[in-house]
């Protein structure tokens, strides 16, 4: 079991700056992914950035050029630097961690953390 606590959303005006956290804790194997998805009202669930073990990263159209996911190994953190903020970021954001490689691999989620963009 892996357990995930997330931490930093709030709200923000236009053109500001947010700095999500996630920490895992439990049983994690060496090969994992960490990575944040979000949700606005209405829409569904998306991924905004991903980064695995080795530092390989995946950031969706949307925020490329805005948003930087980092992670720390020894901490088993990953971070979301969240610059010129727009209103249409404004979601609940979640951490997600993929635990072990792609044949045994097993998925967990955080409780998410409320990030609002105001105008």
């Amino acid at each position: 079991q892996v357990q995930l606590v997330e931490s930093g959303g709030g709200l923000v005006q236009a053109g500001g700056s947010l700095r999500l956290s996630c920490a895992a804790s439990g049983r994690i194997f060496s090969i994992n992914v960490m990575g944040w998805y979000r949700q606005a009202p209405g829409k569904q669930r998306e991924l905004v950035a991903a980064i695995d073990n080795v530092g390989m990263k995946n950031y969706a159209d949307s925020v490329k050029g805005r948003f930087t996911i980092s992670r720390d190994n020894a901490e088993n953190t990953v971070y979301l630097q969240m610059n010129s903020l727009k209103p249409e970021d404004t979601a609940v954001y979640y951490c997600h961690f993929q635990n072990g490689p792609a044949r045994d691999t097993a998925y967990y989620w955080g409780q998410g953390t409320q990030v609002t963009v105001s105008s």
